[in-house]
């Protein structure tokens, strides 16, 4: 279904996989020229400095797509309303409520102030290309304000922006908010023509040029050049200075390495930095720096990748063991990880990277805001079952409030403020110009866009679409005079025989997934094109994540329908703080031999603007399932880890219903499967070796002290060692020299014979404890164990103590520190889940 594309990315030239020629009968039949001539490509050709609009110079190579001015594509449908949203919400109304954004004092404008940093370019960049976009004059005016204003307090040296940012990184100079500065200064040049930003970039790199090597190594900057390089590389197309590809080989050089590496778990800095090589690749030609985009994405998504919605386990930094479902994943994460898929099309012609783009567009961006656009979160997880101010016992990376929909502009921060760029550039790129001097359709959506194709004429599309919704998706054309040009639309990896048709009549061509049909032929006002996407129900088993079971429908991921309490908790009338509670039961497993069969297809109520909300999905499935004894959330509301499928479930069958991922706040969309005993073999569906995740009993930990996290006692993530910090871990920090204790409580008594702990020691603060005891309760008293054989605190290697055997409802450590010592604990097990199976 998803499957990974795994082959190479490097296309210099297009690659012609089927072709054949359209003709009317009565052309047929009279010998005129063909209709049109069609053929099914990998790419469209990379051709250096040919087309209507930026193209690469030589020396660079050659790209298959250009993008276009903002304001060429005019979002229509679901699309245009969530930009409307954004105007009316978080991003379009951010100056009012910021102080991050008050114009006066701004280092930014303001040659006199050296505050600011991220959040006003973080939301600049999204909020004029927001104004360009919906034409909204108003955005417009204002963005151009401040754009002016930075362009109007450049240095005499090149340097522009709050000074005390030259030697913000130890004497060395903070860049990273200037790279957001930049792309907003690229897109209002685009859009408006503003003679100044040429050589306000050229000045500004000119500087940057003279900074020492190891400059390009401090701050978030280092690992975020790719935001950078785009710029040095569009600058050079306008100006063809040939200095800008030295700076720009200097910094790939000195900056971190993405090319054989990932240098950083920083969620933000993956979604964004992996594309750094493929940019490169345009300068150096080498096909090791475009591959090394897709094998990042490939390592990336292969060790916290393993669920549905596009995005990966990074609840701050990415970590080890760690890539369970309900691991969140930062609303700029989702942004920058779009921006990425999208550049990653334009450059290496690939559409595996615009079904990415969809991928989160559709199922995971939505979710990260409230309906009317007003609330954001900090992380959006695939399994969601509350949304609290729980997760903050080490659920999650970070340890403070990360769920509530609030506005968020001081404790999220860099979500608030960035998150507007997702939409607008997605309707930018939604229509691609091509070097061959065409058109590409290239994220489906409801749109117009005007466009130069062939001899330079403008033309317009017109595409109509409930896309992702409905399959199919027409469009008509307007042009002054007949024009010929190639049209391409892109088929994704999720449907088979799509189907063509040129003014009604159909186009005998096969076309595989992951490919482009191109239509090329004399054009005419009025001339209409159908393309229908055949979708189906699929099942993907992510056999990394515990064989759990996601269900989607062409581009969409679906999840259990599990009712939405919205509870105000705090906030203003216009910037409402929810919680968000189930008001079904969520622990629901698919059966073990479920088949695509046995979902049925719904569509309850006809697409409308917002169609990303529970009431408003315009489809839905159906199937059945069984509750799963045992999956329970923890003590605040977060969703545990799944255990191995098939879990044992003699619950009945129930009708359960799935809703579009994108439309569930809360969600289930990695299921368990399930096994009952009562079912006869056949197909891994009896209860014969299935886990009966009762018997487990998620222990419940507590401690007389805590730092970290008290989950990751019993989170299943194995260290490599006791100096391991890339796994999760509790400690009693900064309690030094005491007695100390932590208690395990189990659901149901457990019969226990043996207990392993794996003891912490960073050598730092934390270091294994002087001894330590084992107690289990009996009634309301804790007794020691009996027969214990050795109580170690060896380093590296698990401690085992093995016992008289007990049954218990809790066990507890007591454990003595060492003198100015503090402690921890990365693994204690038990022998209790032995049984399970």
């Amino acid at each position: 279904m998803k499957n990974s594309f795994t082959q190479s990315v490097l296309l210099a030239a297009p690659c012609l996989l089927a072709a054949s020629v359209l003709a009317s009968p009565a052309e047929a039949q009279t010998g005129a020229a063909p209709v049109a001539a069609v053929r099914v490509v990998k790419s469209p050709p990379a051709l250096v400095g040919s087309g209507f609009y930026t193209a690469n110079r030589a020396p660079l190579q050659g790209l298959p797509f250009q993008k276009l001015p903002p304001g060429a594509v005019t979002p229509r449908g679901w699309l245009r309303r969530q930009l409307e949203l954004d105007a009316q919400g978080l991003s379009g109304r951010m100056s009012e409520i910021s102080s991050f954004l008050k114009y006066e004092g701004n280092g930014w404008v303001d040659p006199k102030s050296n505050s600011g940093w991220e959040e006003m370019p973080y939301w600049l960049r999204g909020y004029g290309d927001l104004g360009y976009v919906l034409g909204d004059e108003k955005i417009i005016k204002e963005a151009a304000k401040w754009i002016n204003g930075i362009l109007a307090n450049q240095k005499p040296d090149g340097y522009f922006g709050p000074d005390r940012l030259r030697t913000a990184e130890n004497g060395k100079p903070d860049l990273w908010p200037h790279m957001l500065v930049l792309d907003a200064l690229h897109s209002y040049y685009d859009y408006s023509g503003n003679a100044r930003v040429i050589p306000f970039m050229t000045r500004y790199f000119r500087w940057q040029s003279t900074l020492p090597n190891d400059s390009y190594r401090s701050g978030w900057g280092a690992l975020r050049w790719a935001d950078n390089m785009a710029i040095i590389y569009w600058l050079y197309n306008k100006t063809g200075d040939a200095s800008l590809l030295s700076l720009a080989r200097r910094i790939h050089e000195n900056s971190v390495n993405y090319v054989d590496n990932l240098p950083n778990g920083h969620n933000v800095n993956l979604a964004q930095g992996i594309r750094e090589p493929g940019e490169y690749w345009m300068q150096s030609g080498e096909a090791r720096h475009l591959n090394a985009v897709e094998n990042d994405y490939q390592n990336i998504m292969g060790r916290f990748g393993q669920v549905p919605g596009g995005g990966f386990a990074g609840d701050e930094n990415t970590r080890k063991g760690m890539g369970d479902p309900r691991q969140g994943f930062e609303t700029c994460g989702f942004v920058e990880y779009m921006h990425t898929h999208e550049m990653m099309t334009r450059i290496s012609g690939n559409p595996i990277w615009a079904d990415r783009a969809e991928e989160i567009a559709f199922n995971s961006l939505p979710a990260a805001l409230t309906p009317d656009h007003r609330g954001i979160h900090y992380i959006t997880s695939p399994n969601l079952v509350e949304i609290n101010k729980g997760g903050t016992l080490g659920q999650f990376d970070n340890k403070f409030v990360m769920l509530p929909f609030r506005a968020g502009l001081y404790d999220y921060r860099c979500c608030p403020h960035n998150y507007g760029m997702g939409w607008p550039y997605y309707a930018q790129e939604a229509w691609l110009a091509t070097s061959d001097k065409g058109v590409a359709a290239s994220l489906y959506t409801a749109s117009d866009v005007r466009v130069k194709v062939g001899d330079g004429t403008a033309v317009t599309w017109s595409e109509t679409t409930n896309y992702p919704f409905a399959d199919t998706i027409e469009f008509k054309l307007s042009t002054p005079k007949t024009t010929k040009f190639p049209f391409y639309l892109r088929i994704p990896r999720w449907t088979q025989n799509a189907q063509i048709r040129i003014n009604g009549k159909a186009v005998a061509v096969k076309a595989p997934p992951l490919s482009y049909v191109v239509l090329d032929r004399q054009w005419q006002n009025g001339d209409t094109v159908s393309l229908r996407l055949p979708m189906r129900v699929e099942l993907k088993k992510w056999t990394k994540n515990k064989d759990s079971m996601s269900v989607s429908y062409g581009p969409l991921w679906f999840s259990l329908d599990i009712g939405e309490r919205w509870v105000r908790v705090g906030g203003t009338d216009d910037w409402p703080e929810y919680h968000v509670q189930p008001v079904k039961a969520w622990n629901y497993g698919l059966p073990a031999d479920v088949k695509a069969s046995d979902f049925q297809i719904l569509r309850p109520v006809a697409p409308s603007a917002q169609p990303f909300t529970p009431q408003s999905a315009p489809i839905r499935l159906q199937t059945k399932a069984r509750r799963v004894p045992g999956w329970e959330a923890d003590t605040q509301g977060i969703v545990r880890p799944l255990q191995a499928s098939p879990a044992l479930s003699n619950e009945p069958l129930e009708t359960v219903s799935l809703l579009p991922m994108g439309a569930a706040r809360l969600r289930v969309s990695s299921f368990p499967t399930v096994a009952s005993s009562t079912v006869a073999s056949g197909a891994g569906a009896n209860g014969a070796g299935a886990l009966d995740w009762t018997r487990l009993a998620h222990a419940t930990a507590a401690a007389s002290h805590l730092h970290d996290s008290l989950e990751a006692m019993t989170d299943g993530v194995l260290p490599a060692r006791s100096a391991d910090e890339t796994v999760p871990r509790f400690t009693w920090w900064d309690h030094r020299g005491t007695q100390e204790w932590t208690s395990l409580s189990f659901k149901t008594p457990q019969r226990v014979s043996s207990v392993s702990v794996y003891w912490f020691e960073d050598g730092k603060g934390c270091y294994v404890p002087a001894s330590w005891k084992l107690f289990y309760k009996d009634g309301e008293n804790w007794k020691p164990v009996e027969g214990a054989d050795n109580f170690g605190t060896a380093r590296d290697s698990f401690n085992t103590v093995r016992f008289t055997p007990v049954t218990t409802s809790a066990l507890r450590l007591e454990v003595q520190l060492q003198p100015e010592r503090s402690s921890g604990i990365l693994e204690w097990k038990t022998d209790a889940a032995n049984a399970a199976r």
